[in-house]
């Protein structure tokens, strides 16, 4: 059996849910299909709730853009022996989320449950209006079997409970296709819907898959898989048929926007391989992803990058002692959830540095500054400041790590391009190697490294 998951640009407009239908019929081996909210629906909702909670009356002409919106599809696309039924259920989803509306509105207070309730609205919709496009398919309630845990201050998959319910959910031997939606779920003790955070929609598929232990999982989207770079800033980049989990991964952490970096572990861990595939050229081979290496002689599979980068330099002679340093450093931030790029330690000076998005930078500094608020006073640092108006560039390859030289080689190559590298890092997974550069000469430095390799 398969796993397919849809995104909001495959199921955003009438078009392409034409497309959506074609593939989804055309598939003879038992099929679930995780769907997102409609194309840019999510965003709506939440914009549409702070209208509300601000005192903006513009929030009811949103809220009918948004009914007029998901009608239209039923009145297009919906087996007509099912229209009248998904019209019901529809227009009984839509009135609660205008009530809804109206409640935030009326104290003007957006809690985060009341959210998270109304976000729900965007997969619970779009997957019951699918369900009545695609001949013989059955609708299943994410809610009832994708369940969450607190951590913190955060909502997680509980695994355990979740991979259990989804067995019930999906029993051996079922023929229809089997629609659900993605990123939504419920609290595992109280029942409350909650949902999976950001890439939640690749997450739940990815648990789907994981717990009936699929053939494959096939990620639908609008572009024909994974690039050896952005093609927006890369012209010539082509797509790469083949690559690691580790890779895609890599990639995607740093920059490429094809899926979300934790959908990767359910599957990975039991190894199912993916395939990235796009709705709008369902013949185009796509990307494979599994835990082979690729065979290409190539020793770079592909490059990504972040801006708004921010680089951190801690002085002082505690930086010597690199344990203590990176230890207390990097619990202080993943304490409050924030996530280091790359590490750069300076030999020919006291510094430790490393790389972080630049919208947690502030918060970051203060949480240093409360770390070693001890060693600042005595001495053993001296300085933490940090840098802006960067960007971070990454090249990934599983065999990266065999050809002695390379980062030299790349590093080289852009300071020859009048590029300053303010720091590099050979990263933790032995696949990446990363650079600090200038925001603004990010895509030169892509396409002088992609040069080189491709």
């Amino acid at each position: 059996m398969k796993v397919l998951k849809f995104g909001g640009t495959s199921v955003g407009t009438v078009e392409s849910l034409r497309h959506v239908k074609s593939i989804v019929e055309s598939i003879t081996e038992p099929t679930v299909v995780v769907v997102s909210a409609l194309g840019g629906l999510t965003d709506n909702l939440i914009a549409t709730a702070k209208l509300a909670a601000e005192g903006k009356a513009e929030y009811k002409k949103n809220m009918q853009a948004i009914s007029d919106r998901h009608f239209h599809i039923i009145d297009e696309l919906v087996i007509e022996e099912r229209k009248h039924q998904v019209n019901q259920v529809i227009t009984t989803l839509l009135s609660e989320l205008s009530r809804l509306y109206d409640g935030v509105f009326l104290i003007a207070d957006l809690p985060e449950k009341t959210l998270d309730l109304i976000v729900s609205y965007g997969e619970r919709m779009s997957s019951i209006i699918v369900s009545g496009i695609i001949i013989n398919a059955t609708h299943h309630n994410s809610i009832d079997f994708i369940k969450t845990e607190r951590w913190f201050s955060k909502n997680i998959a509980d695994t355990s409970l979740t991979n259990n319910l989804i067995i019930e959910e999906f029993p051996k031997g079922f023929s229809s296709p089997a629609i659900m939606g993605g990123f939504i779920a419920s609290d595992n003790v109280s029942g409350e819907i909650t949902n999976l955070g950001r890439g939640g929609s690749d997450y739940s598929a990815a648990l789907v898959a994981a717990a009936l232990n699929a053939d494959i999982l096939e990620i639908w989207t609008d572009v024909d898989g994974f690039m050896t770079s952005d093609p927006r800033i890369i012209k010539d980049a082509i797509v790469i048929p083949a690559m690691t989990f580790i890779e895609s991964m890599e990639l995607c952490s740093f920059g490429a926007k094809v899926i979300y970096p934790p959908t990767i572990y359910p599957v990975f861990h039991k190894n199912i391989p993916i395939k990235i595939l796009n709705t709008f050229n369902p013949t185009a081979p796509g990307t494979f992803i599994s835990d082979t290496p690729s065979s290409s002689s190539s020793p770079v599979t592909g490059l990504s990058s972040i801006k708004n980068t921010s680089l951190f330099e801690i002085s002082g002679p505690l930086t010597r002692n690199l344990p203590e340093i990176n230890s207390r450093a990097f619990n202080a931030l993943a304490r409050k959830g924030i996530s280091v790029y790359l590490v750069h330690q300076d030999d020919y000076k006291s510094a430790f540095s490393f790389a972080l998005n630049r919208q947690d930078a502030e918060k970051a500094l203060k949480l240093l500054q409360e770390e070693f608020a001890p060693e600042l006073s005595n001495g053993n640092i001296t300085e933490i400041k940090f840098s802006e108006g960067l960007a971070t560039i990454a090249v990934v390859g599983e065999n990266l790590h065999k050809i002695e030289g390379i980062s030299t080689r790349i590093l080289n190559a852009l300071i020859s391009g009048n590029m300053e590298v303010f720091a590099s890092s050979n990263g933790t997974s032995k696949t990446t190697a990363t650079f600090v550069v200038k925001e603004e000469d990010a895509d030169k430095g892509l396409n002088i490294i992609h040069s080189i390799f491709f």
